[in-house]
């Protein structure tokens, strides 16, 4: 993967993901016009230095002691002392994945050229990336104020040889996991201590990954609305293009268009034709509508996302062209925690509904299908009962974690920090969101699977649903009797949140929107 600090996107962000869960990790270099701009950059920070300038973040103290000026023979200490001081994060450690990442992004900062560092410090990054070095960080401690100092300064003092590092699962002395790697400890120079601490990179990594796992969660759910569409008898009247062209919200179309493609050639639509009733409730009949708004949310959240993969987010910025040294708040993560937020919510939405059509599966007076879908004797057996009441449990811990962290802030450093962004927590939220929602979305599935299984055994649904049906039952079996059902949701869980259902579907439909 060749990193300018311009062209990163959410697609390069999703394979170095799926390379890193196959332990199979994407090679990084820097792109030789961006050497060319980091070297420039650097070259202005030493004219500051031997004019003997005051400059914040190069020769001074930082937040609230940035008046504080420090002698030349300071410098070096000065840079590691920031690094080491704002190593304070507490808690259990953030995902592997999620920490390379963060490194992933932080290179392709530093390779815009506006943060002043060396480009052996640049290269430092880079070889611990492709290395394999999981600096040890713990997941608590930001408040996205100088985006996310804590954090990212457990990744640099790693880098420095200090601190811990995480060796397949074990947490051990970076020093010790450096000199396995085969990588000499980092030493700091002027500006570097605060352009490795400085930044917005791991609530970005959280929001991207999240971003992905939203997309996946999408298309399943519209696959699984289907699955539920057609056990619950419903019709596929409401997803006509004819009332979708009429409110031209791109999600509510793309959603739409696909649960007709879904349904497209099933028996059981046509079975109950001249049934009488006129319209399905609205956990089927909106299903465009509450979708396609969750879809617009997933893409404004990667609208911000992929802005910030490639944003200089540090401070102060260095312009080479004038040797201009300006201070700013790029670091603030206001636009990620607006995003993250978004998200959250969104996905709580998307649960909601899914939930609301378990709930008719599961009752036999609104389903007409056995009583909590229960394969034989229901009473003796209580089939899906608990496994709606697990639903709704979940997704009432989104609506709780849906809050946003966006309108929180309180004032850190002295107050020079008066407004913070909570970027960071709103990120861990959402993606902790995802995995909820494909829990939810697992429940639906084993339920809508076990409800076309309880139909007539003459009716087959659309090729595509039952190649969704068929991936299902790959996993679980259909439920004669009661069983422990947790292993199963487990592994349905994993099917959704993987992309494996919908993988199967569109092999047989083709792309899904």
């Amino acid at each position: 993967m060749l990193l300018d600090g311009d062209s990163l996107t959410l697609d390069q962000v999703e394979s170095f993901l799926d390379g890193e869960a196959r332990r199979a990790a994407v090679s990084v270099e820097i792109s030789p016009r961006a050497r060319s701009r980091v070297q420039r950059c650097r070259d202005a920070i030493e004219s500051i230095l031997a004019r003997g300038e005051t400059v914040y973040g190069v020769n001074t103290g930082f937040g609230r002691l940035a008046d504080v000026r420090i002698q030349p023979s300071d410098i070096r200490a000065l840079q590691a002392n920031l690094i080491r001081s704002h190593a304070a994060g507490v808690g259990d450690p953030l995902p592997p994945d999620i920490v390379r990442l963060a490194l992933l992004l932080r290179a392709n900062t530093l390779a815009k050229g506006f943060s002043g560092v060396r480009v052996e410090t640049l290269d430092a990054v880079v070889a611990a990336i492709n290395k394999g070095l999981v600096p040890y960080v713990p997941q608590r401690g930001s408040v996205g104020a100088s985006g996310d100092l804590a954090p990212l300064a457990h990744v640099a003092l790693a880098l420095m040889g200090e601190g811990d590092a995480l060796e397949h699962g074990r947490r051990v002395p970076a020093a010790e996991a450096l000199a396995r790697a085969g990588l000499s400890p980092l030493v700091p120079e002027a500006k570097e201590g605060l352009a490795l601490v400085n930044g917005t990179q791991f609530s970005c990594a959280l929001a991207a990954k999240a971003v992905l796992h939203a997309r996946r969660l999408a298309r399943a759910a519209d696959v699984l609305g289907a699955l539920s569409l057609d056990a619950l008898l419903g019709t596929n009247k409401a997803f006509s293009p004819r009332i979708h062209e009429l409110r031209p919200h791109p999600g509510q179309r793309s959603s739409a268009a696909n649960l007709s493609r879904l349904v497209e050639g099933s028996g059981y639509l046509f079975s109950h034709k001249e049934c009488g009733k006129v319209q399905d409730a609205y956990s089927l009949r909106c299903m465009p509508q509450v979708h396609g708004a969750a879809r617009e949310g997933f893409s404004f959240a990667a609208t911000l996302v992929e802005r910030e993969l490639n944003a200089a987010t540090d401070n102060p910025l260095i312009f080479p062209e004038d040797g201009s040294v300006i201070a700013g708040g790029n670091f603030h993560g206001a636009p990620i925690a607006l995003a993250a937020d978004v998200l959250t919510t969104s996905l709580a939405d998307l649960a909601s509904i899914s939930e609301r059509r378990v709930e008719r599966l599961v009752n036999p007076d609104l389903s007409e299908l056995p009583p909590f879908l229960a394969g034989a004797d229901p009473g003796l057996n209580s089939g899906f009962m608990m496994a709606q009441v697990s639903a709704a449990a979940l997704v009432s811990e989104l609506k709780v974690i849906a809050h946003p962290a966006s309108v929180d802030s309180i004032p850190t450093c002295g107050s020079r920090e008066d407004h913070v962004s909570m970027a960071t927590h709103a990120a861990r939220k959402a993606l902790e969101a995802t995995t909820l929602v494909g829990h939810v979305l697992a429940i639906e599935a084993a339920a809508a699977a076990q409800g076309l299984d309880l139909r007539s055994s003459t009716l087959k649904s659309s090729p595509a649903l039952e190649a969704a049906r068929a991936a299902i039952r790959s996993r679980v079996p259909k439920l004669e009797r009661d069983r422990v059902l947790a292993p199963d949701l487990a592994a349905l869980t994993e099917l959704v949140l993987s992309g494996e259902l919908v993988h199967a579907v569109e092999k047989v439909v083709g792309p899904l929107d």
